[in-house]
This record gives structure tokens, C-alpha cells and sequence, in this order.
């Protein structure tokens, strides 16, 4: 389909768990569903004793290019399965803890196949250098005639081990891929009712007069139109209007402002990006459920975060030791495709298909990652405060945390138009989930005391960096948010003091003339 001299590329839904869930079970690619649409993802964690985070920490991924041709692994995860077979019990007890689907025991049974096999591997080919050797020195031709034939032999048989080496290797980098990292110690076992309150600030607003909902309210107003939007791109997709855009706008500049002040690095980043970059954040792509959209006939996903873009900007290299930690505050559109979501709870702004959010990022030193957790939590709860929402912080339980998350702090907010807390933000300290599948690693200035290893140059070996993000701001739950809890007797809304002078000086929302 041409459209101003471009092709148009059509969105395949591919199938994947969902992002909030901690299972991460590769299945193949169902019936071909094409959408002119965009999507999400959600996010994901997990990591829980350093050491068992170290060897979980890589997992490949396996692209599906149709619905019977499984195509090989483009690259390949660093995962120690070593240390997982020498420390089973604790990575599954930690599965068993995530509720999560992943198969240990057929994970071991590969990886001793493949140590076999590579012993084997190695036996043939040291086997056919002995062939070649005498091959160099005078022979009967009977002789020489003799080793040709077992060179060739000896050939054919390693071609056909290393394509069955090649194949068992990327079936234990599948199934492997399907363990989750470790968890924290002090995370709350069992599901979303299990997590724990950290700190509750503020109280429900008292109101003398019927409350509306964000929905009713940006009718009036005239802020919201989801008809036209459902007309144009489907359910789940809105128009923002007059003073909606300003508060928009206004949110991503105030936050931007705010976290700029923490230190952190302002971006903007491409919203389009590869799926082996998905991959090496800990989602996947192809799967049951998806949460992402796929364009098909190319290798590229819509982003569902800016964590997965930022993740990315460092991929594949060696950060210097005195630039850490590197903290970035990241302006993206988020795509996804909410699938399974459904119901009264999920109406209007809160759930929906494209949404704009400030996403945090840091890269740091594997023993500073729960210092910054920490830190992420803080600039949120700090942002939230100053505008005055009644929110709750919460410790989330083993099953709601997603693959790359050690720990995961949620915030949810009061919405008095909803009569219900909402989730408005999460901070996830991933450790080195992500960095071992994106490649991110630091050279301590130092040698570590426990090894004492140098690597080039009698420097100390590279070790990799843990990766931290958290929301700022995702902005339609934001708006959810302000309008609900600011809304007045009159039918206007008040603008909260921190995002006024973000907005031109405008003070209040106030009904139009008819």
C-alpha cells in the first residue's frame, strides 16, 4: 500500500507473555493477526542473590518469522550453567517462588548433552589433525589413500555433530531462556496480594459534592475524545484536546526539569527498535499474549518503554569505571497492545495503547544497584508528593515481578472518579539480568580481592553493570490523577502549582462558553 511514496508496513501481533507476569515461556508464533496500530510492553524483574543474578543474568531469545519457520538465535546470552547445575536447588526454589513455567531440570539435561557433545566434537577434530599430520610426511599410496578416506570420513562426521552441537545449543539457550532472575531476600513471597506497604502519604481528598470520573470530566471539559479516536485507530486510542495537551506538555517538561536535577541525562529515544534489543531487556517479542507490536516483514518492534531504547545505548561495550553511574531520564511515546486487559477498571486513560512517560535509567556498579533503587524510588515518591496525590509504595511479591527484576517497588495512587488506588509508577532494581544479554560490562579500577585473574594488560576483568528504571511519569494515569483529585463543585479543575508556570501561568481548567 503506497502512501506518499513510501510502502506501509503493516503490524503483526506476536505472541508473548505478558510483561507483569513472571513467566517467560517461549511458544510459537500462532495464526498471523496484522493491526495499523501500535503497542506496549510492560516491564519486567528480577534478581535475588548476587550470585544466582550472575549466572540468570543472559538469556537468548528465538525469533518466530512465520508460523512454521523457527528461525536460529541471532545471538547468543552469556549464561553460567555451570554455576546453575552447581546451585539447582536455589534457582529452583527462586522458580517455585515466581510461580514462573521454566523447566530446570530439562535446562541441566541440555547443557550435560552439550558438554558431551562438545567433548566429542573436540575428539573428532583432534583425530582428523592426526590425519592431516601424517598426510604431510611420504606415504605408499595405498597409505596416503587410506587416510584420505579417513580425513573424509572423520569431516562428514564433525559436520554433522557441530550442526547437531549447533542445534542443542540454541534449544538450551530457549529453555534457558525461560528462567527468571533471582529475587531479593526480603521480597514478599506469593502473588499481588502478598506485597507490602512501604510507606503510605496523604489521605483521600473529602469531597462535598458527587464525584466525576476523568472520563466525565474531559467530556465537559472538552479535553478527551476517545469516539473519534476508535473511528481513526481502534478502542483503546484518544485524541487530546485544549488544555489536556498543555497538561501533557506540561508534565513532560516539569518532570524532565525535576529528574534533570538528580543528575540525570535528558533523551529522547527512537521508538522503533529491533527485537533482539526486546530480547536482551528481558521481553520477548513472540509469544502468547503479546504485549508488543511487531512490524512485520522486518525485525523491528514499537517500544512499550523507553527502558528498552536507553538499555540499548550501551550495548556490546566496556564503560569506563569513572563515568559510572550513568543516569539517564528518557521522553518516549509507549506502545502496547494490552492484551487480556478488559472492564470497568481499565476504562478511559488508564489503560490504553499509546501513552507518552519519562522513564528513568541508571547504569552503576554491581554493589551500588539497591543504593540507586533506593534513589529512583525517593526522586518518584518526591514528585508525586509535590503534587499532592494520596499514594501508596509497595514492595511487590515474587509472583508480580517480572523476569529481568530483583526487587520491584510499585506506586499507586488514589483515583477518587475510579474509587480506587491505581498503579502510577514502578522502580525495578534488574541487577545484571539485562546487562549480560545487552552486553554492558565495567573494568574495576582495581583487582577484586577474591580473584585474582587480570585480563589484558594485567588489568582486572570486566565485570557487568546492573541496570536500574523507574517511571517519572507515565502521563494519561498522571492526567487520570490530577483531573479526578483536582476537580472542583463548579465542574473546573485546578492546576497544581509545580506544573503552572509549565504551562503558561494557567491556573484552572475551566468549563468552555457554550
Amino acid at each position: 500500500m503506497g502512501m506518499g511514496g513510501t510502502t506501509l508496513q503493516t503490524l503483526k501481533l506476536a505472541s508473548i507473555p505478558s510483561f507483569s507476569s513472571s513467566r517467560f515461556v517461549f511458544k510459537p508464533l500462532p495464526k498471523t493477526l496484522t493491526f495499523l496500530a501500535s503497542s506496549r510492553h510492560g516491564r519486567t524483574q528480577r534478581p535475588p542473590f548476587p550470585l544466582l543474578a550472575r549466572a540468570l543474568s543472559a538469556a537468548p531469545a528465538v525469533q518466530t518469522a512465520s508460523d512454521e519457520t523457527a528461525v536460529k538465535p541471532q545471538w547468543k546470552a552469556a549464561i553460567d550453567f555451570k554455576w546453575i547445575r552447581e546451585n539447582k536447588e536455589a534457582v529452583a526454589l527462586n522458580i517455585e517462588k515466581r510461580n514462573s513455567n521454566a523447566n530446570l531440570e530439562t535446562v541441566l539435561q541440555l547443557y550435560d548433552k552439550m558438554t558431551h557433545l562438545q567433548k566429542e566434537v573436540e575428539r573428532l577434530r583432534g583425530e582428523r589433525n592426526v590425519v592431516a599430520n601424517k598426510m604431510k610426511g611420504k606415504l605408499e599410496p595405498a597409505e596416503r589413500q587410506r587416510l584420505i578416506e579417513e580425513g573424509k570420513n572423520l569431516k562428514e562426521g564433525l559436520v554433522t555433530l557441530e550442526e547437531d552441537l549447533l542445534k542443542l545449543t540454541d534449544a538450551l539457550q530457549q529453555e534457558a531462556q525461560c528462567i527468571p532472575n533471582m529475587t531479593h531476600p526480603d521480597v514478599p513471597i506469593g502473588g499481588e496480594e502478598s506485597s507490602v506497604i512501604r510507606k503510605m502519604v496523604g489521605s483521600p481528598r473529602k469531597f462535598s459534592f458527587p464525584v466525576k470520573d476523568h472520563l466525565q470530566l474531559g467530556k465537559e471539559l472538552d479535553l478527551l475524545d476517545f469516539d473519534a479516536a476508535a473511528e481513526v485507530s481502534g478502542s483503546k486510542f484518544y485524541y487530546l484536546k485544549n488544555e489536556a495537551v498543555m497538561l501533557e506538555m506540561g508534565l513532560i517538561n516539569w518532570t524532565l526539569s525535576e529528574v534533570m536535577k538528580k543528575g540525570f541525562t535528558p533523551l529522547t529515544t527512537p521508538e522503533i527498535v529491533r527485537s533482539s534489543v526486546v530480547e536482551k531487556c528481558g521481553f520477548q517479542p513472540r509469544g502468547a499474549n503479546t504485549q508488543v507490536y511487531s512490524i512485520e516483514g522486518s525485525d523491528q518492534c514499537l517500544i512499550g518503554t523507553a527502558e528498552i531504547p536507553v538499555g540499548g545505548i550501551h550495548m556490546d561495550s566496556i564503560v569506563a569505571e569513572s563515568l559510572l553511574p550513568l543516569k539517564y531520564v528518557a521522553f518516549s511515546h509507549c506502545f502496547r497492545t494490552e492484551a487480556g486487559a478488559a472492564g470497568t477498571a481499565t476504562r478511559g486513560l488508564y489503560r490504553v495503547h499509546q501513552f507518552s512517560k519519562v522513564e528513568m535509567f541508571v547504569l552503576c556498579q554491581s554493589e551500588e544497584s539497591e543504593f540507586y533503587h533506593e534513589e529512583l524510588i525517593k526522586i518518584e515518591e518526591d514528585l508525586f508528593s509535590s503534587l499532592g496525590l494520596h499514594y501508596k509504595t509497595l514492595d511487590m511479591a515474587s509472583v508480580d515481578l517480572g523476569a529481568p527484576a530483583y526487587r520491584k517497588f510499585d506506586v499507586e495512587a488514589w483515583m477518587p472518579g475510579l474509587e480506587r488506588f491505581g498503579e502510577i509508577s514502578s522502580a525495578s532494581n534488574c541487577t545484571d539480568y539485562q546487562s549480560r544479554r545487552l552486553g554492558i560490562r565495567y573494568r574495576p579500577s582495581e583487582p577484586s580481592s577474591t580473584n585474582s585473574k587480570k585480563g589484558k594488560g594485567s588489568l582486572p576483568p570486566p565485570k557487568f553493570v546492573h541496570t536500574l528504571n523507574a517511571t517519572a511519569c507515565a502521563i494519561p494515569r498522571m492526567i487520570v490523577c490530577l483531573l479526578e483529585n483536582y476537580q472542583q463543585e463548579d465542574g473546573s479543575v485546578i492546576i497544581p502549582e509545580p506544573l503552572r508556570p509549565f504551562m503558561g501561568g494557567l491556573q484552572i481548567i475551566a468549563p468552555k462558553s457554550r
